[in-house]
């Protein structure tokens, strides 16, 4: 009862926090036949291998790349020019390349002669890593997609449709738009987390500081817990728009220092700035809890919840909450949870029996 794949091998260059959940989404939601991960350390490949994030792994680039549809370049920023030239020798003529990185402009220009179209999954956490990966951090999560002027129609195409199948929602953008406002609202924020913890670690009373910092404090640093190597890289590949939102929120602060003595504008200030906080869109994950989850392959067929749900009911095992994770032409998954791992496993053998593909859901 397996759906037909979207694609039939995906290569996921990079093994990290991002790449091994677009694995983990691909093989939840049945979009490859086969997923491949690269990378140059034996550990991750091991342990991405071990949470199903890819079915076969890879130390180098070689002749098997030639039959890979998709290409996903998921390392570092400063990394994934220099893998995507080094891959490029083994790359088939079908070969669509894409990357996940923070900064645009300079790696579309460099690869504008593949088939290559960037992209930009707005989502993350300040853990890094293959053993942090999770399908649903990319659920819902915006997606840029930057082609250039003379990108190939067919390759967009198969991105965006590629990124949606992932539960994502996928945007157009040119290279160097997208540059300009990830400065302003991923770049400097981190940068200005930075600076926020620098004036606790250089104040002599900072152990009091950090025993006084509460919540709010908190949430604005949290991501100074990111990986520094990794944050550098993306800032400084995008310097030339962060010089520019650096200059821009120097002038906002000094706005509003001038308006300290002035109750009245800075509570319209305030009221401005609550108004614009409490309009961003709410980007929804995974709809169930993270423990005690399967998902289905499930055909394009009428009746299949019926089907899932008696055959459950029959072997009574109680349904805490169930997703339908999308339907393509050829089929779709669904996501269901249960109260506990008895239930869990009592459900996976229930539903295998039942002649449904099953799998566990990190």
């Amino acid at each position: 009862m397996r759906p037909s794949p979207l694609l039939d091998t995906v290569v996921i260059a990079g093994v990290g926090l991002i790449g091994g959940s677009i694995g983990l989404g691909i093989r939840e939601r049945f979009l490859a036949k086969r997923v491949i991960g690269l990378d140059k350390n034996p550990e991750t490949l091991e342990a991405a291998l071990g949470m199903g994030v890819v079915d076969e792994i890879k130390l180098s680039a070689s002749n098997y790349l030639e039959q890979a549809d998709l290409v996903i370049l998921a390392a570092p920023v400063k990394s994934n020019i220099p893998l995507a030239k080094s891959i490029e020798p083994f790359l088939g003529k079908h070969t669509v390349l894409t990357d996940v990185g923070g900064v645009k402009a300079e790696i579309c220009q460099e690869l504008s002669h593949l088939r290559f179209v960037g992209g930009h999954p707005m989502a993350g956490s300040e853990k890094s890593g293959v053993l942090h990966a999770n399908a649903a951090l990319l659920e819902n999560a915006v997606w840029a997609i930057t082609p250039k002027p003379n990108s190939d129609p067919a390759t967009v195409a198969l991105l965006r449709e590629f990124v949606s199948h992932l539960g994502a929602r996928p945007i157009k953008i040119n290279p160097e738009q997208h540059d300009r406002l990830v400065a302003t609202i991923s770049h400097v924020p981190y940068l200005t987390a930075m600076a926020l913890t620098q004036l606790i670690a250089e104040d002599d009373d900072k152990e009091l500081m950090m025993l006084l910092a509460a919540g709010g404090y908190r949430d604005l640093t949290r991501i100074a817990s990111g990986d520094p190597i990794m944050s550098r890289d993306m800032v400084l590949g995008n310097k030339m728009a962060v010089k520019e939102a650096i200059i821009n929120l120097q002038n906002r602060l000094e706005h509003i220092q001038s308006i300290l003595e002035d109750p009245d504008k800075l509570l319209d200030n305030a009221k401005l700035a609550k108004q614009t906080r409490d309009s961003f869109p709410i980007v929804k994950r995974s709809l169930l809890p993270a423990k005690y989850e399967i998902v289905i392959a499930v055909p394009d067929k009428p009746g299949q919840l019926a089907i899932i749900t008696s055959a459950l009911g029959k072997a009574e095992v109680n349904i805490k909450d169930i997703e339908v994770l999308g339907i393509r032409e050829q089929g779709g998954a669904v996501r269901i949870a249960f109260n506990d791992a008895p239930q869990q496993k009592r459900g996976i053998q229930t539903l295998a029996n039942a002649g449904y593909e099953v799998v566990t859901r990190r």
